[in-house]
């Protein structure tokens, strides 16, 4: 769906840090935690008041809001209060205490619900006695916040960068969905009277570094940080037969291109230089492909479409620039396996077993230190989902990141303690495979996370490299390889498990992203690396933002 078709983001004015939201007589109501207000916020225009203006101190801190019937209710320290949202005096009634602070509050006929992270439980209550109905664990690891609709209870969790959908019931996980900004803190459905739509709105609320003009000082170019605060509608479309949900998505122009620049003497002849093209998965589809600077033919290795650049003789006094530019459709996907879902699974084929669980890529899988962590990893474990998940959280917990000009093996990585995302990566490869785990290396960029910088060029740093793991009976489901290692010692968010983020842009499967071959025969990239042939040129252009079908 095209951007006309989009619901407006929603920039709530003087707001410092957006901490719960909720929709009341066509308008949003946000706390702003930081500074108190209690802010009144016309969607279409951004027009705010401050609806506290005499006792705006007294909000300060609070982590989420609800309403109902005129009245407020409100999360503050490890209290729920209501108050009347019309009264010029700040006269709170408290309801209930739970054992610490409280981080989300939701009001739905007779009951009031709270979520405690600190517990790791979300509270049902009874709105007129206060007594404790029942109570759910809360399923992400962050502050979590709440809206109820009918017989779904929402939750949004600022670490996990997930909002996930519950049965109010039974406080069961129906599906997940991944937010396309990350530390979401707060929620909320906004009723459209034109189509009758429920849309899920979300506030964000994050620092963000910019360039700062400071006269004072030379040169007066510097780095510095500005809070980000806002509230985005939230797309989402869950598939249950295939057990996944996607969001939020984004029209890309992706451009690959090599700038022949030889370090060294070199003679080719007959030369095809390929270069493998984006394929087409559940959360990424190529809508078109055109080359750059020299038109290319087209193979397909494996199933995977490659670009063939073809040259009579390349040397060092060459210079050529070639690639492909493609449009792409990128959205998150999170996807909705069970470990109930793993038992009884079939046998692994033999084909897979000879591909997937080999050492194929310098693994040291007959490593003493890589074997024995293989079996410590899983520890009895038998369950192919939860030995998966055993393995990365052991990973995480002996591995910090630390980004290097070369990728070691799993063996020194984790001797040493430190790795890239390729050294992550080779760790669990190494101990999936040698705990019968198929899996296989994926990847390769990341545009920049700038949604809203529509039609500006956006240069990544690096490449990346994830993993795919294979559940006979589900296929292959994606880990990445160390974002989700943001807490020392853990818990672990799992937004990245068997989830991808709309910002990764995912190159050819199981053969290599680029080779050269002279007189039919591969160059071997010890002897003449690409690297020391050729500069790449990587480039994004978000061009609009998509909500899936």
């Amino acid at each position: 769906m095209s951007s006309s078709n989009l619901f407006k983001t929603i920039r709530p004015i003087a707001a410092t840090f957006i901490g719960g939201i909720v929709f009341w007589d066509r308008y949003l109501l946000a706390i702003d935690s930081k500074s108190g207000y209690l802010l009144k916020v016309d969607p279409q225009t951004n027009d705010t008041i401050i609806l506290n203006y005499n006792h705006w101190d007294k909000y300060v801190g609070l982590t989420d809001i609800a309403i109902q019937e005129g009245v407020l209710w409100f999360a503050s320290g490890n209290s729920i209060y209501s108050h009347n949202i019309d009264q010029t005096h700040f006269e709170p009634f408290l309801f209930t205490n739970l054992p610490y602070q409280t981080s989300g509050v939701a009001v739905w006929e007779s009951t009031v619900y709270a979520t405690c992270q600190k517990t790791s439980y979300l509270y049902v209550f009874d709105k007129k006695t206060s007594k404790e109905i029942t109570r759910f664990r809360t399923p992400g690891i962050g502050m979590e916040k709440i809206t109820i609709r009918d017989e779904e209870i929402w939750l949004c969790d600022d670490l996990e960068q997930t909002v996930y959908c519950l049965d109010r019931a039974t406080g069961q996980i129906l599906f997940s969905v991944l937010t396309p900004f990350h530390n979401p803190t707060g929620l909320d459905f906004y009723r459209d009277n034109i189509t009758n739509e429920d849309v899920l709105y979300v506030s964000y609320s994050f620092s963000e570094p910019y360039v700062r003009d400071n006269p004072n000082v030379d040169p007066n170019f510097e780095l510095s940080y500005r809070t980000s605060t806002f509230v985005h509608p939230l797309y989402f479309h869950y598939d249950n037969e295939k057990k996944y949900a996607r969001s939020n998505g984004f029209l890309l122009e992706m451009t690959y291109v090599e700038e022949l620049e030889p370090l060294d003497p070199f003679v080719l002849e007959q030369v095809e230089w390929q270069i493998a093209l984006p394929v087409e998965t559940d959360r990424q589809k190529l809508k078109h492909i055109e080359h750059i600077g020299i038109p290319f033919t087209e193979i397909v290795l494996d199933g995977q479409r490659v670009a063939v650049f073809k040259f009579d003789k390349l040397d060092q006094n060459t210079r050529h620039v070639f690639g492909w530019r493609a449009i792409l459709e990128v959205w998150s996907i999170k996807y909705r396996i069970t470990p109930r879902d793993c038992e009884s699974l079939p046998e692994l084929s033999p084909e897979y077993a000879e591909r997937y669980l080999i050492d194929n890529d310098n693994l040291t899988m007959d490593s003493e230190l890589i074997q024995r962590a293989a079996i410590e990893s899983v520890r009895r474990e038998t369950n192919v989902l939860r030995k998966m998940q055993n393995i990365r959280n052991y990973v995480y917990d002996r591995l910090s990141y630390e980004i290097k000009p070369h990728i070691d093996t799993p063996e020194i990585a984790l001797r040493r303690g430190l790795g890239s995302c390729g050294e992550y990566l080779g760790v669990l490869l190494a101990l999936s495979r040698l705990n019968d785990i198929a899996c296989r290396t994926v990847g390769r960029y990341k545009c920049p996370q700038y949604p809203f910088l529509k039609g500006i060029q956006l240069k990544p740093q690096f490449n990346h490299v994830w993993m795919e793991f294979y559940i006979p009976g589900s296929g292959w489901l994606p880990i990445e390889s160390n974002p989700d290692d943001i807490v020392e010692g853990g818990p672990y968010p799992n937004r990245f498990f068997m989830g991808l983020a709309w910002y990764h842009a995912e190159m050819a499967k199981d053969i290599p992203f680029e080779r050269i071959f002279s007189k039919g025969s591969l160059v071997d990239k010890a002897v003449l690396s690409i690297g020391n042939l050729a500069i790449n040129h990587v480039n994004f252009t978000i061009l609009e933002e998509l909500r899936p079908d």
